[in-house]
């Protein structure tokens, strides 16, 4: 930028003082006239310090800064306002000055009233001539804003730079003009290319373009005056720029350009000014001001849906590594886009490959436009733009500030970009930024800064936690104990991130595992008293994940954490931190223990009450809570009584899985209490179950079987009531097909029931169950060897259905089930081998497969049942042994 201004400027002959010239008054009357202004138009980007300040020897006194912003004593004079080292940010010591921001500098000039261009003139010529400070801050702020003004040639006047940057762009074009080229490739030092004798007229250069639609080629001459055909000059009119001369000789690229395809005139001419700007300044630019362009640009982009539909913005936690690594969805892109679609995607192009300086343009080009609009966002995002703004930040270090961390916060909220901050390696360096002290009595200001960009790093963890990968990423950079020391803070600004990043991460076990043995549970319970709601929040999303273990569940309530939980219900108008609250009563709810506590704190109650106009995500957990907790028979009366019978089995009719999974579980938990059964009955509910065996999911399936199950159970007269059910065997005798074991577990648990009833066995032996359940016994999964062993048993009571097990192969297989380690599965199998050997010739099959020296062991047993029922199948063995040998000897 001095070195712009410099060249520009008019110097003395000695070379050490400016020339007072019409054109040095031209450039500090912009100059002065942006600068006083500048305060009222930037107030933001004016109160930020320059690293090295701005110093000239003033005219002013201590008696000219009338302002309160400022203290005079004696001839100097001081800003109140320090910056962070306690330098004040204007400091007078006549005849010196020093300014350390353009608040000041602005301010400074105001108060200079008649004395304005003289300090403006004082400034420049001092810090010209050293080539310093303006090296800094000047160039972002000036360059960018009004050297436009100073350095491009007049509206309505052709440059070489502009020429050859328009040149530049349209030999791109490849697919409106077949060739672009110069008819001389000698460039003199003004940049132009014609003769001398004919720059003495204007002359810039002469092109010869050769286009898709037109005949003969186009040869083109360039004056500082505008652009002409060179066959018709005499005729011609001048154009502005070569791009609307083309619009006017062809059809095709008038069709291209309309539809914006190219850059117009001042873009064109803000590349232009990239010809003026030395390559070296890159290096001495203000990291803040420059990572500000990208933090807007990024940050705002990443807050819409993909085109296709696809929605890459995630807030889930169930991104796997499938998901992250699938190509994402495109749709066709519309004709009818706006202009800013493809401008931006051609400044996004000329990003991909610039040099640093056309970088630093592009960026304040591309915040210029309106990000907020959805089209913007997704012509950065369609042109790959995202990974080029996000290397950014890596390539130039600019991640170690908190903005940027802050900005990689809301760019990794979409799952593409999460992918590339950790493929250039952010996720260790974003964990390195959490290694500070969470809390003292007093930090320092070093200390605070670390803290901030602690907090900062959190932010962008959090987001970054989306993805699986990213998970096992933190956890490999040492995250963990950093999280954990991080969680002791008592600043909510840093809890929040930092549980934020835990609940997401506790979604897989060795985050669950940690968060135990770090001693986390104390701090996640200590903050759910905290007067934070979005805290408490992610401390209960976090106790949620965390308390499918017990131990986490036992901690919870040792640590006093249940109270709080239910105390929170009473804020039922925050819906994500009721679903997170109640998701972790439910978790907590599957210990014992735990209920009782509930049910201290009257906690069905005010659950019952959540049983309507609430989110299916509420609901879901809600429903999941009465379910566990009606396994006290005390809680089935208090559900009964608070009036949550009716609203559970109006939640049978629903369509979520989730919820119809909880839902079934819980009216089939009330179901067991005989007083409950009628009022289940009446509101049609064993119906609404019976109906769920019908829809696709597995769990669904499952779950209603077994809700079936204590309704046949206890309903009044429970034969009449399955009969009724048009269809109802025979849709439960076909589940027996299914490829699910905890379907297959709950429909012979089902069976069971149903076959107590003669009429209803005969109908399911009708429709095959025999064959079906003979084929299910070679499994070697306990839980449905025992329903399909009490199956089996049920089932022997019709007719020739014991006979028919045994031709079907069921016995031997049910012989070794007696080898399980489960009491549970013995019980079964011997009252089902029972029922069996009433058979001769299934009596043959278990002796010859050594049942009785297996029996007689479970004799021995203290289980009445499983005592009487191995004696009585033993006993009809040696029955028919005795009979044999009776026959033999007689």
């Amino acid at each position: 930028m001095g070195l712009t201004i410099s060249r520009a400027v008019q110097w003395s002959s000695d070379g050490d003082q400016l020339e007072n010239s019409p054109l040095n008054n031209d450039i500090l009357t912009e100059i002065l006239l942006f600068t006083e202004g500048f305060e009222d138009r930037h107030p933001q980007e004016a109160s930020i310090p320059f690293c090295e300040p701005l110093q000239w020897n003033t005219s002013l006194e201590a008696a000219d800064f009338t302002s309160d912003i400022y203290n005079t004593r004696g001839e100097s004079a001081v800003s109140l306002e320090c910056d962070d080292k306690g330098r004040p940010l204007l400091q007078l010591s006549p005849p010196a000055i020093t300014v350390h921001s353009f608040y000041h500098l602005s301010n400074l000039l105001k108060l200079s009233k008649d004395k304005k261009m003289k300090e403006v003139w004082a400034c420049l010529e001092g810090e010209l001539l050293c080539m310093h400070s303006l090296l800094y801050y000047c160039f972002w702020l000036l360059s960018c804003i009004f050297v436009v003004c100073v350095l491009l040639p007049r509206e309505g006047r052709l440059s070489p730079a502009a020429v050859n940057t328009e040149v530049d762009l349209l030999k791109r074009e490849n697919r409106v003009l077949k060739s672009v080229h110069y008819t001389s490739d000698y460039v003199f030092s003004n940049g132009c290319r014609s003769p001398p004798w004919r720059q003495m007229e204007g002359e810039i250069c002469s092109l010869i373009i050769e286009t898709c639609d037109t005949e003969p080629t186009l040869f083109i001459t360039c004056n500082t005056s505008g652009v002409f055909l060179n066959e018709v000059r005499k005729l011609s009119r001048f154009y502005k720029d070569i791009v609307t001369l083309l619009k006017n000789q062809s059809p095709h690229f008038a069709a291209a350009a309309d539809e914006q395809v190219l850059l117009n005139t001042t873009q064109i001419q803000q590349f232009t000014l990239f010809q003026h700007i030395n390559l070296k300044l890159w290096a001495s630019l203000n990291i803040n001001m420059s990572n500000r362009c990208i933090c807007v640009c990024v940050c705002v982009c990443m807050r819409s849906k993909s085109p296709g539909g696809a929605d890459d913005f995630s807030e889930s936690s169930s991104e796997d590594e499938e998901d992250e690594e699938k190509p994402e969805r495109r749709a066709e892109i519309p004709t009818d886009l706006p202009s800013e679609y493809w401008q931006i995607q051609k400044l996004v192009k000329y990003l991909k490959g610039a040099n640093q300086t056309a970088t630093v343009i592009v960026l304040c080009t591309l915040r210029d436009f309106n990000l907020v609009q959805e089209t913007c966002q997704l012509a950065i995002r369609d042109v790959g733009g995202l990974e080029v703004l996000i290397n950014l930040y890596f390539k130039n270090g600019y991640f170690t500030l908190p903005c940027s961390a802050e900005t990689i916060a809301n760019v990794a909220k979409f799952r593409r970009a999460r992918r590339t901050v950790r493929q250039y390696g952010g996720i260790k360096r974003l964990v390195e930024l959490l290694d500070c002290l969470p809390d003292s009595v007093s930090l320092s200001a070093e200390q605070e800064r670390d803290a901030d960009v602690a907090r900062c790093g959190a932010l962008a963890l959090w987001s970054c936690s989306k993805s699986t990968r990213n998970k096992e990423s933190i956890r490999q950079a040492g995250g963990i104990p950093l999280l954990a020391r991080l969680l002791k803070s008592s600043q909510k600004n840093m809890l929040i991130p930092v549980v934020g990043t835990l609940q997401e991460c506790a979604s897989e076990k060795s985050y669950r595992i940690a968060i135990q043995t770090e001693g986390m549970i104390e701090d996640l319970v200590k903050n759910l008293s905290c007067d934070n709601q979005e805290l408490q929040m992610h401390c209960a999303s976090a106790i949620f994940k965390c308390a499918e273990d017990k131990h986490t569940r036992d901690l919870v309530r040792q640590y006093d954490g249940l109270k709080p939980l239910v105390m929170l219900l009473n804020k039922a108008e925050n819906k994500q931190l009721l679903a997170a609250t109640t998701g972790a009563i439910w978790k907590c709810s599957i210990s014992l223990e735990n209920v009782a506590k509930f049910q201290e704190y009257r906690a069905l109650e005010i659950l019952v009450g959540l049983l309507k106009d609430q989110p299916e995500e509420v609901l879901v957990n809600v429903v999941g809570a009465l379910g566990e907790c009606a396994q006290i028979s005390e809680n089935l009366a208090t559900i009964r009584k608070s009036g949550g019978i009716q609203p559970l089995v109006k939640l049978l009719s629903g369509t979520n899985q989730a919820l119809l999974v909880n839902v079934t579980k819980a009216v089939g938990a009330c179901a067991t209490d005989p007083e409950n059964m009628p009022i289940i009955d009446r509101l049609d509910g064993v119906r609404l179950l019976w109906s769920l065996l019908k829809n696709p999911s597995p769990d669904v399936q499952a779950s209603a079987a077994w809700a079936i199950c204590p309704c046949i159970e206890n309903a009044k007269d429970a034969g009449e009531m399955v009969r009724s059910f048009v269809g109802g065997l025979e849709l439960i005798v076909n589940l027996l097909k299914s490829q699910n074991k905890d379907v297959l577990a709950s429909v012979c648990a089902a069976i069971a029931k149903i076959a107590k009833d003669v009429e209803n066995l005969a109908v399911i032996s009708d429709h095959g169950v025999v064959p079906m359940l003979a084929n299910l016994t070679n499994t070697v999964d306990d839980k449905l060897r025992r329903y399909l062993a009490e199956a089996i048993a049920c089932c022997c009571m019709w007719g020739s259905n014991c006979v028919s097990f045994g031709e079907a192969g069921a016995v031997a297989p049910l012989v070794h089930y007696l080898h399980s380690k489960d009491p549970l599965v013995h019980q079964a199998t011997a009252r089902a081998l029972f029922e069996l050997s009433k058979d001769p010739n299934n009596c043959i099959t278990m002796h010859e497969n050594g049942v009785v020296k297996l029996l007689l062991i479970m004799i021995g047993s203290t289980d009445a049942i499983l005592q009487e029922a191995a004696a009585s199948c033993v006993a009809n063995i040696r029955c028919l042994a005795l009979a044999n040998d009776k026959a033999k000897n007689g």
